[in-house]
Formats: C-alpha cells, sequence, structure tokens
C-alpha cells in the first residue's frame, strides 16, 4: 500500500477544489499558509516561446487540486474565501469527498515510471476549443471520437456553413 505520510488520520477526507483558471498553484500555496495538507497533481510538458523551447511543470487537471481536512464550518469559510477559489465540490447539497483510493491510485501513477499526461474525457456532442496549431481559438462539437487513434472530428460552423476538422485529442479542450 502507498503511504507517503499524508493519511496520518483515515478519518479525514479529501475534497477537489474548482480554481479559477491558471490559479491552482497560487491556491496551493495559500493552503499550505494556512497548514493544510495539500495535493496538486502535475505534468512534465514541453512549451515552446519566440526563442526558445521550455519544459513547464504544468498541472494534471486545470482547474483542480486537492485538500485534506475534516471540513469544519470555519475551515470551509476560510478555503472558500481565498482568492482563486471558486467552490469546493458537492453534489446534492453536500460535499462529495474524493474517495482515498483515488488519490492514492494518483499518487502511485505519478510516483511510477510510466508516462502519464491529462485525458480529456471528450464526448459526441460536446463543445470544444481548439488549443494548438492554425485553428487555435476555433470553437466547435465533437461530432465523432477514434479512440485508438485517438483524434476527434470536431464541427465548425463558419459563415452558416459546415466543416469537419480532424485533430489530435490533445489539441481541443471542453469548451463551456
Amino acid at each position: 500500500m502507498f503511504n507517503a505520510g499524508e493519511d496520518t488520520n483515515p478519518g479525514i477526507r479529501w475534497y477537489a477544489i474548482h480554481t479559477r483558471c491558471h490559479h491552482e498553484v497560487r491556491v496551493e500555496e495559500r493552503l499550505r499558509q494556512k497548514r493544510l495538507e495539500v495535493f496538486l497533481p502535475r505534468f512534465t510538458q514541453p512549451s515552446r516561446r519566440r526563442d526558445r523551447k521550455i519544459i513547464l511543470r504544468t498541472p494534471l487537471f486545470p482547474g483542480y487540486l486537492f485538500v485534506q481536512d475534516a471540513l469544519e464550518a470555519t475551515t470551509y469559510l476560510d478555503i472558500i474565501k481565498l482568492p482563486g477559489v471558486v467552490r469546493i465540490l458537492a453534489g446534492s447539497g453536500r460535499l462529495q469527498p474524493v474517495p482515498r483510493e483515488t488519490i492514492e491510485s494518483i499518487r502511485l501513477a505519478l510516483a511510477g515510471d510510466r508516462p502519464y499526461y491529462p485525458y480529456h474525457c471528450l464526448k459526441r456532442g460536446e463543445r470544444v476549443r481548439v488549443t494548438e496549431g492554425p485553428l487555435t481559438g476555433v470553437v466547435g462539437m465533437i461530432v465523432e471520437a477514434k479512440e485508438k487513434k485517438r483524434k476527434v472530428v470536431i464541427e465548425v460552423e463558419l459563415f452558416r456553413r459546415a466543416m469537419a476538422v480532424e485533430l489530435e485529442d490533445e489539441t481541443v479542450e471542453p469548451w463551456h
């Protein structure tokens, strides 16, 4: 069993915090300053700049990080009031803890020697935005998903017409 010393009290649960876009690291720092146990999984991603290529450590789940706490009313309010925090995930009017096994599985995958990367759960009919290449910024709808090739076909409305473009899955993101 994986144990990095994080789960010292099995009664304390993990919760997912939704952050503003690109605020995950700032929220992580603020939560650590409050002496909370925080988990922000990251992956290594090459990035191009005008004059060079660099390697970035990017959040694996953009817009989300995890906190482990009993989440009493005062702590809940302290977290919600932090700049960059949107909400703590909940369902049916109650906070939704993240299963401990999920956190352990993510940690095990990160600690392993196998490559890992984010994977968008893109479905037919979902609106997406292109994030790379000459079509960057184009918003469309997935009309077909090819699992083996990890490619999607999106439909883009231009001038009251439609066009289909086949793109690799990692070049699109969900768009709401």
